[in-house]
């Protein structure tokens, strides 16, 4: 008795080995980054982000996009697979020479993306080997132009101008793809021109570093000047403050001891006009009297007599007419 298996079986495992084959059958070189397509038995599944250019007969007929797709076997045939990510693409060492005639070796990576499967499927033989040559070239060309030191200066520029270099190809309309970025590497300038430039570099950092000394040296021998300025100007601030205070102490004592001094002649004045005022006041001059006369016996050499020592009455009677005649004259 024979058994025939059912027809859905044969679909299934057509669809699994499809499957199967376009997953694993579908791999990147890392040579030339193009991916290898795969069989055409009838049913694919396209992954998200890739497309498959089918041809008919050696003819172009369609683009497959990402999900379920269906093909005639031995009829359709899919020649070209392409990535529609953003791909990194490492640009190898280069030799060009700057504008002032030295020879350096540049390496970067391109950043491309495919927009058009189908153009850069018949636009070009292999378009990720002609846009990385491209890029070779115009890096080349772009380091021609400036000199070393502006290479390592304007980095972000040079590659700013790389890239405006490329796309001014018409990659868009003729290869399909768009270059996105550009980004330089390693500059690697020969040895006796490396060397050339650390030694001037460790030049630049010790004249640096003198023109800081000396540029400390400068403000510390400023702060030290301002400072004995300002301790100078301190200095006079302070005297001629003293000074002031002092004046006007000695101006208000001698205020204070003038109206003393008046308010006591005041107060003699007016005890000399009342009773018995006049004899105390002659009386007390007299004491005076007296005791100048002895300081001055005391202290100098000469010794003033009266015309009779012995008489003190006539001494204080000569002191008495002395005050009676100042009083009579202030009359």
């Amino acid at each position: 008795m024979t058994f025939f298996k059912p027809r859905s079986l044969n679909v299934m495992k057509t669809i699994r080995k499809s499957m199967q084959f376009s997953r694993n059958l579908s791999y990147i070189n890392e040579t030339n980054y193009k991916i290898k397509p795969p069989k055409n038995l009838g049913i694919h599944f396209v992954p998200q982000q890739q497309a498959y250019v089918v041809e008919r007969l050696g003819k172009y007929m369609t683009t497959l996009n990402p999900g379920f797709n269906y093909l005639i076997p031995f009829v359709d045939k899919i020649q070209y697979v392409h990535s529609l990510k953003e791909q990194a693409i490492p640009i190898s060492k280069q030799t060009g020479i700057t504008k002032d005639n030295v020879p350096i070796e540049m390496d970067g990576v391109l950043y491309i993306r495919i927009i058009d499967p189908v153009l850069a499927s018949y636009g070009t033989e292999d378009p990720v080997y002609s846009v990385v040559q491209l890029a070779q070239t115009t890096m080349r060309s772009e380091l021609g132009k400036i000199t070393l030191d502006k290479t390592f200066e304007e980095r972000v520029e040079l590659n700013r101008c790389i890239l405006n270099a490329i796309n001014d190809w018409p990659l868009r309309t003729d290869w399909g793809l768009e270059c996105l970025r550009y980004e330089i590497k390693d500059i690697t300038p020969p040895k006796g021109v490396k060397v050339a430039m650390e030694k001037q570099a460790e030049a630049e950092r010790k004249k640096r570093a003198k023109v800081l000394i000396s540029e400390g040296q400068r403000q510390a021998a400023v702060k030290v000047a301002d400072g004995k300025k300002m301790a100078v100007i301190l200095e006079s601030e302070a005297a001629k403050k003293d000074q002031v205070n002092r004046a006007k102490g000695e101006a208000d004592a001698i205020l204070s001891n003038a109206q003393a001094t008046a308010r006591a002649i005041t107060e003699v004045s007016r005890a000399i006009l009342e009773n018995g005022g006049a004899d105390a006041a002659s009386l007390r001059v007299a004491e005076q009297y007296v005791e100048v006369f002895e300081k001055i016996n005391k202290m100098g050499t000469v010794m003033l007599l009266p015309e009779d020592s012995s008489d003190a009455v006539s001494l204080i009677t000569q002191a008495v007419a002395i005050h009676s005649k100042l009083s009579t004259s202030k009359l």
